[in-house]
C-alpha cells in the first residue's frame, strides 16, 4: 500500500471526510470531525452525501456538543422540528429518551414518525448518559431490503400502500410491557392521534433508489383484511430486518449518529436494565413519500393543533 493510499474500509470520496466502513451493507464512522453549528457549506454538502450512500454515520468524541449547538448543527441539514406529540425540554425542539422514564426505550423495529405524511428526513441522536454495558442501537438498509427482494414479490410491493398511526399497538412485539410505559404511551405519545397513507415502497428523493416503508407504526395495508395485511407486513418487514441489512452501533459516551430516515429502520435494544440511558435527538423536517407510480404519501386524520410542538409542525409538514 502506498503512502497516499487509505486501507480498504476507508472511504475518502466525500471531500475531505475520512469514514471507516463499519458493516457492509450500510453505516459509517466519520473521523476526525467535530460537529458545530458553523460548519462550512462544502462539509455539510459532504455529509449529506456521505448520508445517501452509507445511511447512518456515527461520530465519537462529540463531548463538546449541547443542547443549543446540537440544534444548531441540526438546522445545517435541514428545517428542524419537534415531535408531534412528545413535549421537547424546555426551550428546545429536542425529542428525548429517558430509560428512567416511561417510553423511553425505543426497542422495536422503525422508521420515525411515520404517521405524518411528511414524515422526517434526517435524525441526529446525540448519547447524553451512556450505560455501562448494553444499550446498543441497530439500524437496517430498507434499500438493501427491497433490492434482496424476489422479482415476483417486488412487484406485489410496489403497488401497495399502508396505514401508519401513533396509535399502534405498542405491546405487539414486546414480552413484557411495565405499566408505567403503557401509560406513557397511551397519554403522552397518543395524546393526539395522527395517520398517514404511504407506499410500501418508494422512490429515494435523491438516489432514485426504491426502499420498503415500514415499521411499527404500520396499522394495516390497505385494501386487505386484518389477517391478510398481517401476513402482507410479517413477510415484508422480516426482509427488512434481515442481519444482513444492518449494522449495530456500541455507543459510548458523547456519540452522535445521524442516519437518513428514508432508506433505513432502527431498534434501540433493552437489555440494559435500571441503568441510566439518556439520548437526545434532533430531527429534521422531511417530504411526502414518492411511490412507484408517483403518487405522494397522504394524510388520513390529522388532529387540531393544540400545543406549541404541534402547532409547529402542522406549520412545518404543510409549509
Amino acid at each position: 500500500m502506498s503512502a497516499t493510499s487509505s486501507p480498504s474500509n476507508i472511504d475518502t470520496s466525500f471531500g475531505n471526510l475520512r469514514i471507516r466502513r463499519v458493516a457492509g451493507s450500510l453505516g459509517g464512522e466519520v473521523l476526525d470531525l467535530k460537529l458545530s453549528g458553523e460548519l462550512d457549506g462544502a462539509t455539510i454538502a459532504d455529509l449529506t452525501a456521505a448520508l445517501v450512500q452509507h445511511k447512518v454515520l456515527f461520530f465519537r468524541g462529540q463531548s463538546h456538543l449541547t443542547d443549543a449547538s446540537h440544534q444548531a448543527f441540526g438546522a445545517l441539514l435541514g428545517k428542524t422540528v419537534a415531535h408531534p406529540t412528545v413535549p421537547s425540554p424546555a426551550g428546545t425542539r429536542i425529542f428525548e429518551l429517558d430509560a428512567s422514564k416511561g417510553g423511553g426505550r425505543a426497542d422495536s423495529w422503525h422508521t420515525d414518525v411515520t404517521f405524518l405524511d411528511a414524515f422526517p428526513k434526517y435524525g441526529i441522536l446525540r448519547g447524553v448518559k451512556i450505560p455501562a454495558y448494553g444499550g446498543d442501537t441497530v439500524w437496517a438498509n430498507t434499500a438493501a431490503a427491497y433490492a434482496r427482494l424476489p422479482e415476483d414479490l417486488k412487484r406485489l410491493a410496489d403497488g401497495l400502500w399502508a396505514v401508519h398511526s401513533n396509535d399502534y399497538d405498542y405491546g405487539a412485539e414486546r414480552v413484557m410491557v411495565e405499566e408505567e410505559r403503557l401509560n406513557h404511551h397511551r397519554k403522552v405519545f397518543v395524546s393526539a392521534v395522527y395517520e398517514a397513507e404511504h407506499p410500501v415502497v418508494h422512490v429515494h428523493p435523491v438516489s432514485g433508489e426504491r426502499a420498503l416503508l415500514l415499521g411499527h407504526f404500520v396499522k394495516k395495508i390497505a385494501g386487505f383484511s386484518s389477517t391478510e395485511s398481517a401476513r402482507l407486513f410479517e413477510i415484508l418487514q422480516n426482509r427488512v430486518i434481515r442481519l444482513e441489512n444492518t449494522v449495530r452501533w456500541q455507543w459510548q459516551q458523547d456519540d452522535v449518529a445521524i442516519w437518513d430516515n428514508r432508506a433505513t429502520q432502527h431498534f434501540a435494544i433493552n437489555d440494559y436494565g435500571n441503568q441510566a440511558r439518556l439520548v437526545r435527538r434532533v430531527t429534521v423536517h422531511g417530504d411526502p413519500a414518492v411511490a412507484v407510480d408517483g403518487r405522494k404519501s397522504r394524510t388520513r386524520t390529522r388532529p387540531e393543533a393544540t400545543n406549541d410542538a404541534q402547532i409547529d409542525t402542522l406549520i412545518t409538514a404543510t409549509a
